[in-house]
C-alpha cells in the first residue's frame, strides 16, 4: 500500500512523498483507541507531503487533532474539511478498528450520507479531486456541461475507479484523465446540472487535455 500513493506525485508536481513519525500516528491511535490500517499507511508514507495541503479544502491532520477540541469530540475521525464548512468527511468511531471502513459525509454529527464505500476510495478520489485545484494549467472557470458533452468525455478519457458521493449539497464527483499528471473533475448535482472543472500540471499534459476537451463546456 504505501507505493500505492506514489501515483498522485505527477498530479501534484510533488518530487517526494513525506509521512508522519511514529509518533505523531501514535497520538492518533490512543485518543480514537484504533486507527484503520490503511489510514495509518497513509499517514505514515504520505500524509505530511505539502503538495497535499495546499488545496481547496483542508485535510484534518494529527497536529490539527492537539489543536481543535472540536474534532476531538466528533463522533467521527475527520479527514477533511470543505473549505466554508458546509460539510466534512469523516469515519464513524466505531469503524475506526476496521481495516478499510466507509467513509461518510457529514452535515453535524446527526446527519450523514455515505461518501466512499472504503477509506482506500475516499482518499483516493479526494487527492484526485483536490489535486484539481492546484495545477499550473487550467483555464481558471468552471463549466456546464451538457448531457453529450458529457459522453464526449466518458467515451474519450480514462474514468478514474473511484468517486465522491453526497459531497457539498448531495453532489456526485467522478474524475477522469489521459495522462497521470492531468484531471477532469465532473460535479454532478442532480443528474442533469452537470459542471466540469480540470487542468493539468504540466504544459504538455494539459495540451493533450485540451485535444480532447476543446469546445466542449459553457464557462460558467
Amino acid at each position: 500500500m504505501p507505493d500505492f500513493w506514489e501515483i498522485f506525485k505527477p498530479l501534484y508536481a510533488a518530487n517526494a512523498l513525506e509521512g508522519y513519525a511514529e509518533e505523531e500516528i501514535a497520538y492518533l491511535k490512543e485518543l480514537f483507541g484504533a486507527l484503520p490500517r490503511v489510514l495509518e499507511e497513509f499517514y505514515r508514507a504520505a500524509g505530511r507531503t505539502k503538495e497535499f495541503h495546499c488545496v481547496q479544502d483542508t485535510w484534518m491532520l494529527p497536529e490539527h487533532f492537539k489543536k481543535w477540541e472540536w474534532l476531538r469530540k466528533s463522533h467521527y475521525l475527520i479527514l477533511l474539511n470543505e473549505n466554508q464548512g458546509g460539510c466534512r468527511a469523516g469515519i464513524r468511531r466505531e469503524d475506526l478498528g476496521l481495516s478499510d471502513p466507509p467513509v461518510y459525509i457529514i452535515e453535524d454529527d446527526e446527519n450523514c450520507a455515505i461518501c466512499s464505500p472504503s477509506t482506500t476510495e475516499f482518499l483516493s478520489a479526494a487527492l484526485a479531486y483536490e489535486g484539481v485545484f492546484t495545477f499550473a494549467y487550467n483555464p481558471e472557470e468552471f463549466y456546464w456541461l451538457t448531457g453529450e458533452e458529457m459522453e464526449q468525455i466518458s467515451s474519450k478519457l480514462t474514468k478514474l475507479p473511484f468517486e465522491l458521493k453526497n459531497w457539498l449539497g448531495g453532489m456526485r464527483i467522478t474524475l477522469y484523465n489521459n495522462e497521470l499528471d492531468n484531471m477532469v473533475a465532473v460535479m454532478d448535482c442532480d443528474g442533469e446540472d452537470l459542471q466540469m472543472l480540470y487542468g493539468a500540471a504540466s504544459e504538455a499534459s494539459y495540451e493533450r487535455l485540451m485535444a480532447v476537451l476543446g469546445g466542449i463546456g459553457e464557462a460558467m
